[in-house]
């Protein structure tokens, strides 16, 4: 009987027992790739899934004409929305216009994302320099400003706005990240209305938005404005935006988290990038055009991406057969992308566990991170919109500040879609004289 109970229950739950005991979809993968190989499989539910793990597997199976971005097609598919909104041709059209709005869009808002870097310096000087500033926090904050009011307008200068749209975001943000992937949401009535709720809290936010903007022109572009603009439906729009402001606002906050934690431990870099700093502007304005100057900088937000394993892991649908070496993969199937273990990979990343920006000097690394989708023509609009902001916001800190680690903590990593520090991340800032 108690065979019977155990077969029962891995036809209805799989291996999905064991991804909660890993602690994580990555950490269960990065045991499975370690015993198995570069391509394994396991049973999520009641569904099979295929999960590849080196960069060769990946090159083989990356379709470079496929235009569907792998982390927006998971995100759509856990929020029930639709992951394919037509043919190869309509999609080649949404990811220009995708990428035209993230660009118009910053472009329209530099000034205000400069305001609100330059607010959190101030904030940051006001400081007895032996206090403990939590990073984390302020992190998400500054990005959830950023991200409403470049997506979603100037309704969003009103801080209560703000607050009300971030307590909706991580009631969503958490059941995602979580709630989903080990299958506990759907076995609580309670968080599945308090999910459901928010979800539908900021999606009316958003249609009142999209109603407002259409037909009409303001004098801040806004990202919604060039979606509203081009050829979509109302519900693409909704979908797009949603998807946007969802992982707009987490990806940009963890990855100003990360950049500035590795800045801590690495006086070197933090020295390089401040010399970059100075080089580059001097006593001039910050200005979108020179920040184009600061190749270090971007090396080292690569090397952050990689190092914090941001985005772990990344799904497409197999939309025919397909064969990786030996095995075939079945139509329909679920394909995962395990980026955090790729991006440990000591076969292609020499001391994979070091910080150290350097590396992204050479072509063929970023050749391989824009391959993962990090970069370049196949970089996820999120990201390259998070690239920015992280740019603008270390240029305006390390001008002005030494950023320094708090002695004795540990920073223990929590890996869902976007990765995180389990705990609050405290930093301690010092003038630059």
């Amino acid at each position: 009987m108690d065979d019977f109970v155990k077969f029962y229950s891995f036809i209805r739950d799989g291996n999905l027992p064991d991804i909660v005991n890993n602690g994580s979809l990555h950490e269960f993968l990065v045991g499975l790739h370690e015993r198995y190989g570069p391509v394994v499989s396991f049973w999520f539910g009641r569904r099979l899934v295929v999960s590849l793990g080196t960069v060769d597997v990946l090159k083989q199976h990356i379709n470079p004409n496929k235009t569907l971005d792998p982390f927006e097609t998971m995100l759509k598919s856990l929020l029930k929305y639709q992951s394919d909104n037509g043919s190869g041709s309509e999609n080649h059209l949404r990811k220009k216009l995708y990428e035209n709005s993230v660009t118009k869009s910053l472009q329209s808002n530099f000034a205000l994302l400069l305001k609100l870097s330059e607010e959190l310096l101030d904030k940051w000087l006001s400081y007895p320099e032996t206090q403990h500033v939590p990073l984390s926090q302020h992190m998400l904050g500054f990005a959830m400003k950023s991200v409403t009011q470049i997506v979603m307008g100037s309704t969003f200068e009103d801080d209560q706005e703000v607050i009300r749209f971030q307590k909706n975001h991580g009631t969503v943000w958490s059941e995602i990240g979580k709630g989903f992937l080990d299958g506990s949401l759907d076995k609580s009535a309670t968080r599945k209305k308090q999910y459901e709720d928010a979800l539908m809290q900021l999606e009316s936010v958003l249609k009142k938005i999209i109603k407002e903007r259409k037909g009409r022109n303001f004098s801040q572009h806004i990202f919604i404005d060039s979606l509203v603009q081009g050829n979509l439906n109302d519900q693409q729009v909704l979908e797009d935006s949603m998807i946007f402001s969802l992982a707009g606002c987490i990806i940009t906050a963890k990855l100003c988290t990360w950049a500035i934690c590795f800045l801590t431990t690495s006086e070197e870099v933090q020295r390089k990038l401040h010399e970059e700093v100075d080089q580059v502007f001097g006593k001039d304005p910050i200005t979108p055009e020179k920040i184009e100057h600061l190749r270090y900088c971007r090396q080292v937000l690569c090397e952050t991406v990689r190092t914090a394993k941001l985005t772990p892991v990344s799904a497409r649908l197999q939309d025919i057969e397909g064969k990786i070496n030996q095995f075939i993969i079945p139509k329909e199937t679920l394909v995962l992308y395990a980026l955090g273990v790729v991006l440990q990979d000591p076969n292609t990343w020499p001391s994979p566990h070091k910080f150290d920006p350097d590396r992204f000097d050479d072509e063929s690394a970023m050749k391989t991170f824009s391959l993962l989708g990090f970069s370049g023509t196949q970089e996820c609009p999120e990201l390259r919109f998070a690239y920015m902001v992280t740019t603008v916001l270390l240029s305006v800190l390390v001008k002005r500040l030494h950023l320094l680690s708090v002695e004795g903590q540990v920073i223990e990593t929590k890996y869902e879609l976007v990765t995180s520090s389990r705990e609050e991340a405290w930093i301690t800032v010092t003038k630059r004289h």
